[in-house]
């Protein structure tokens, strides 16, 4: 799994924003903490969860479980605005 092509993540004022890119037809906001700035960086390659979790704990002090369920949630999120191959 991995980003779609057209869309990539910016730094504004501190907070992450998604955009689009090019003619891409897309008309939501969408906006993540670091966590999510992070997972996006990762899924710029093809991935599976597996990786995303091992990376996610070792970048971050949380267990597996929490991990896991982090992620799924996030991938929800972009799987739900179209935003994931």
């Amino acid at each position: 799994m991995k980003i779609k092509d057209g869309f990539m993540l910016k730094e504004v004022a501190g907070s992450y924003i998604v955009i689009p890119v090019g003619q891409v037809d897309f008309t939501a906001m969408i906006t993540v903490n670091e966590t999510g700035a992070f997972l996006w960086e990762l899924l710029g390659d093809d991935c599976d969860i597996g990786h995303l979790c091992a990376k996610m704990t070792a970048e971050y002090d949380i267990d597996e479980a929490t991990a896991l369920k982090d992620i799924e949630a996030f991938l929800k999120i972009l799987s739900d605005n179209n935003l994931m191959e």
